[in-house]
Formats: structure tokens, sequence, C-alpha cells
């Protein structure tokens, strides 16, 4: 039974530890010159909705990035770059 307890506690810390790694290197990476470049492609955009939508999203990535979400910061610059493609 402790076998089985601590076997299924050291199979959920690796997952733990892997996920978020994993997610951080989907799609765009969350990084300070992926940030840039994303901020600069919606800096150039008319303003429309669409704008202020890809606005918000690196606003999420921006306040992901800082406190060390680097998943979700990952998804939020993605969505802000796809939009700031769709001009």
């Amino acid at each position: 039974m402790i076998k089985t307890l601590i076997g299924a506690a050291a199979m959920a810390a690796v997952a733990y530890a892997v996920v978020p790694a994993q997610a951080a290197h989907m799609g765009m990476g969350c990084s300070g010159p992926n940030l840039t470049k994303t901020e600069a492609a919606v800096e150039a955009m008319a303003d429309t909705e669409v704008k202020f939508a890809a606005e918000k999203e690196i606003s999420l990535a921006q306040d992901a990035m800082l406190n060390g979400k680097m998943g979700a910061c990952g998804m939020h610059l993605s969505k802000a770059a796809h939009e700031s493609m769709a001009k």
C-alpha cells in the first residue's frame, strides 16, 4: 500500500514538473524578444477591436511572465501574434 502511494506521488510530481515546461515550448515561446516582436506588430495595426484584443493578450502575457507562468504567457503571446497577423 505504501509503495503504491509513493509511486502515485512520484508520478504526480513528474507530471507537475513536465507539463508546464512542455506548454511553454508549444506555439510561441514566452521570451523577451518574442514579446517585443509581437508588441511591435500589434502597435503597427490599425485601431480596431482586433488590435484591442491583441493588446489585452499582450498584457495578460506580460502578467503571466512576471508571475512565472510561462505556459500561460506563451498561450497569450501566441493569441496576440495570431491576431496581429489578421490585420
